[in-house]
C-alpha cells in the first residue's frame, strides 16, 4: 500500500517563495507508486490550506488563485492517528503516514512547525523541534559544536538595547572587516558586512529588524564549503562541494541567482581535506541531535584550518539545489534520494 505524505510548503517567513519552488520539485519526483502526497500551503499570512490542483502551479505562486482546490485545513492533535482536518463546509479528517515540511527560513525551520508535528505524534521527515530550533540560533549552534570539538569563528552576542559604544568596542577587538548577523535568521536575510566602524550602526540596525539577538563575528580568510548528511543511526555523507565568490559574501542574492559566483561540486580540494570536512561535518550533525537529513556549512582557510559556520535542517530542494547535487555526486539521484528520505522520516 502506497504511503500518505503530507507536504508543508510555503510558510510565513521571508523565504516563502523559495519553499514553493522546492516543494514543487518535491511532489514532482515523488514516487508515487510508494507515496502519495497531501499537500497543504501555508500563506504569507499563516494560513493553512489544504491544495488539490496542479504541482505546477506551486512553484510562481498562482495554487492561492485556485480557490476551487483549496480547504482550510488544521493539523488535528490527536497522538494516536495523524490526520489533517479539512475545515469546508463540514469538518472531515484525511489521515497520513508522516509529514515533510518544506519550508525555510523562521515559521517551517525553526522547530515551531516541528514541534506542532511532535505534540500531534506525526513522523517528520527532517530534523525535530530540538535540533531545528538549535540550529537556526547561530550563536548557540556554535556553543554546541564547539563543546563537541569543532573550530567556531569569534563573535559577540547582543541584546536590542545595547549601546553603540558596547558594539563599536566589542567590533574593535574582533577587528574589520567582520560581520553582523542575526542570531536566528535563514538565507543571508539581515546580514552585512562591515568594513570599516561608521558601517557600523545601519548593519545592526538592519539584523535587528529580523531578530532580537544579533552577532558580530569575525570575517574569516578562505572560502566556504558544505556538506550533505543524511540518515538518523548510520550516516550518508555527499560530496563536498565549494562556493567561489568574486567579492563580497553569499547573500541571499547570489544564493539564488549565482549572478557572480560559482559553485563547484565536488569542492576543489584535496581528497584528504574533503575527508576532514565530512568528518566534521558528521560530528557536528549529532553534536546538534540532527536526524534524516541537512547540510552542514564550513569555512575552509588558506591554512586549511575548518571552522563551522551553520547548519541548515531543511536546505533548498530543487533537483539543483547544493544538497541533492551532493547527494548525486556520492550515488543518489533525486528520486532516490526522496525514496530515502522518505523511508527515514516514516520510521520516526
Amino acid at each position: 500500500m502506497r504511503k500518505t505524505i503530507l507536504v508543508l510548503f510555503g510558510g510565513c517567513s521571508s523565504e516563502h517563495g523559495v519553499s514553493l519552488q522546492s516543494a514543487q520539485a518535491v511532489l514532482e519526483h515523488l514516487d508515487r507508486s510508494r507515496y502519495q502526497p497531501l499537500m497543504a500551503g501555508i500563506t504569507r499570512e499563516g494560513q493553512w490550506l489544504c491544495y488539490r490542483g496542479p504541482v505546477s502551479a506551486i512553484g510562481d505562486g498562482s495554487w492561492e488563485k485556485d480557490r476551487a482546490s483549496l480547504t482550510p485545513c488544521a493539523l488535528a492533535p490527536d497522538r494516536d492517528r495523524h490526520q489533517l482536518l479539512l475545515l469546508g463546509d463540514r469538518v472531515s479528517r484525511v489521515s497520513f503516514d508522516a509529514a515533510f515540511p518544506v519550508l525555510h527560513g523562521k515559521n517551517g525551520e525553526d522547530g515551531t512547525v516541528q514541534g506542532l508535528l511532535e505534540l500531534a505524534g506525526a513522523p517528520i521527515v527532517g530534523c525535530g523541534a530540538l535540533s531545528s530550533a538549535l540550529c537556526m540560533d547561530k550563536h548557540r549552534a556554535h556553543q554546541l559544536a564547539a563543546l563537541a570539538g569543532a573550530a567556531v569563528p569569534r563573535g559577540r552576542v547582543f541584546g536590542r538595547g545595547t549601546s553603540l559604544s558596547r558594539l563599536d568596542a566589542a567590533a574593535d577587538a574582533l577587528g574589520y572587516p567582520l560581520f553582523v548577523k542575526p542570531v536566528r535568521a535563514g538565507s543571508s536575510y539581515g546580514v552585512t558586512k562591515v568594513e570599516r566602524p561608521g558601517q557600523l550602526p545601519a548593519a545592526v540596525e538592519e539584523a535587528f529588524h529580523h531578530d532580537r539577538e544579533i552577532i558580530l563575528e569575525e570575517a574569516v580568510p578562505g572560502f566556504e564549503v558544505g556538506c550533505a548528511v543524511l540518515g538518523s543511526d548510520e550516516l550518508t555523507v555527499g560530496l563536498v562541494d565549494e562556493i567561489e565568490l568574486s567579492g563580497g559574501f553569499f547573500d541571499f542574492d547570489e544564493k539564488y541567482t549565482l549572478k557572480t559566483s560559482a559553485i563547484h561540486c565536488p569542492a576543489r580540494i584535496s581528497p584528504e581535506k574533503a575527508e576532514e570536512v565530512r568528518e566534521a561535518a558528521k560530528r557536528v550533525y549529532r553534536a546538534l541531535d540532527c536526524r534524516v537529513f541537512a547540510r552542514v556549512d564550513f569555512f575552509l582557510t588558506p591554512e586549511g584550518n575548518i571552522l563551522f559556520n551553520e547548519v541548515n535542517t531543511i536546505p533548498g530542494f530543487t533537483a539543483h539545489s547544493r544538497y541533492p547535487s551532493m547527494m548525486k555526486g556520492a550515488g543518489l539521484d533525486f528520486p532516490a534520494l526522496l525514496n530515502r528520505l522518505l523511508e527515514l522520516g516514516a520510521e520516526g
